[in-house]
């Protein structure tokens, strides 16, 4: 694997990346929608885009995590 060099205060960024609280709550409707039954094919299109878009974060997250020494759930300290 190759090796570069990268500014501490942006793999402080990716860490601690969150999606905005709207995006989140809207994410968070459509899969209680979901488990309800209640979408439409669009919602279920969206709903798939935002899973697989907040599963590749999450994945980047952790991969800074460890760079940084950190745990998911252990906050930035500065």
């Amino acid at each position: 694997m190759t090796t570069i060099a990268t500014p501490l205060e942006f793999v402080i960024s990716v860490a601690d990346f969150r999606f905005p609280a709207k995006i989140d709550a809207h994410l968070q409707g459509l899969m209680d929608r979901n488990t309800e039954g209640h979408l439409s094919a669009s919602e279920r299109e969206e709903l798939e885009a935002l899973v697989e878009l907040s599963e590749t974060i999450s994945l980047l997250r952790v991969q800074a995590l460890r760079v940084l020494g950190r745990t998911v759930h252990e906050p930035h300290q500065g």
